[in-house]
């Protein structure tokens, strides 16, 4: 019994002590000077990626290099990567190479796929997730809905717990969103440093969000 007892203590400790890293990464606001930003966005299937190349479109080369994770099987996605990637690189001379990589984890829910074998999928890719954050140690994380970014977002929040690294996550829901955000919205939206909403509506709903206009 006793050993139980101590056991319990300690994993309250234990509780604790994550529980208060967790609010100290998300309240923290240091900005560190620099001359490249190391990103890594996370694309979906279809019309998030389309969304979130139109986003990358706006940011300066000081975002760089760029790191793009996208579910193993997403073939389109690649392909659509490396022609904007391509097409930044010629419309920049300076431009050597396109600066870019592309990671593939495990798609965190298929299509249709039950909600009960979800969280085992959800677990595998955020297993997988860490070691790829941990590599690449981004400076910030720009994602727009899809599953794939949740264990990413999970594993950047990781880093900055462990003392690692503090990551700034950026989630910016996706336009279709006009009254009720994602689920990959609501799981993300108190977990973001910054999180970019497209509709009025949304802004009201959820105070904390940012409302720019349409951003895509």
């Amino acid at each position: 019994m006793g050993c139980i007892l101590i056991l319990a203590a300690a994993a309250g400790v234990v509780a604790a002590v994550l529980a208060l890293r967790l609010w100290l990464v998300l309240h923290s606001q240091v900005v560190v000077p620099r001359k490249s930003v190391r990103l890594m966005a996370v694309a979906g299937s279809g019309g998030h990626t389309t969304e979130l190349l139109r986003l990358m479109g706006h940011l300066s080369s000081a975002y760089s290099p760029r790191h793009y994770v996208i579910a193993d099987t997403d073939e389109l996605s690649a392909q659509k990567i490396h022609s904007f990637e391509q097409n930044r690189a010629d419309r920049d001379p300076r431009t050597m190479a396109p600066e870019h990589h592309i990671h593939r984890i495990p798609r965190s829910r298929e299509v249709q796929q039950p909600w009960l074998s979800t969280a085992l999928t959800t677990l595998h890719a955020a297993w997988l997730s860490f070691p790829l954050t941990y590599r690449v140690r981004p400076d910030v994380v720009l994602c727009n809905g899809p599953g794939t970014c949740v264990p990413i977002c999970a594993s950047a929040l990781l880093l900055g717990i462990l003392g690692i690294k503090k990551v700034t996550i950026v989630y910016v829901e996706s336009v279709c969103r006009v009254e009720h955000l994602s689920l990959s919205g609501r799981i993300l939206h108190p977990l973001s440093d910054y999180f970019l909403v497209q509709w009025p509506a949304l802004k009201k709903k959820y105070p904390k969000s940012v409302y720019l206009g349409r951003l895509v």
